[in-house]
């Protein structure tokens, strides 16, 4: 298999609280901190919403490929990721996916379509496949 990127991310300190996060190439570089909602301070962001916006943003190219192929040009797209952290009674941590797909211009029908088809095609979504809950939610606006 052909390699066409590699993201260098490293991650020191206390991690998920606390943590310092740094691109190889400098270009991201913020603190992390643990939600309000768990207990923590909540004033920086979280491995839960990054992982979020990677997904997103890579969905958003799936569905505008998924367009693409059929030839259809939707007037707008908007995807909004949901990542749940979750954990059972044994305290093991997982994670759950809700990914919200809005798209202008086009039909129900059409817009359910390019999200099943994006869905199969978005490496993150291949990444996950069969190991976390993800539910595609595509709505014409």
């Amino acid at each position: 298999m052909a390699v066409s990127y590699t993201a260098v991310v490293n991650v020191d300190g206390e991690g998920r609280n606390g943590g310092r996060v740094r691109s190889e190439d400098g270009l991201l570089e913020t603190t992390l901190a643990i939600p309000k909602e768990l207990g923590g301070a909540g004033n920086a962001t979280n491995p839960e919403q990054l992982f979020a916006a990677g997904w997103a943003a890579c969905f958003l190219g799936a569905v505008r490929r998924a367009a693409a192929e059929r030839k259809v040009r939707p007037a707008s797209i908007a995807v909004t990721a949901e990542i749940t952290l979750t954990h059972d009674d044994e305290g093991e941590f997982g994670l759950a996916a809700i990914l919200n797909v809005e798209l202008g211009g086009v039909d129900q029908e059409t817009a359910t379509e390019l999200g099943a088809a994006a869905h199969r095609i978005c490496p993150y979504s291949k990444a996950t496949r069969g190991n976390i809950p993800v539910t595609v939610h595509a709505t014409a606006a």
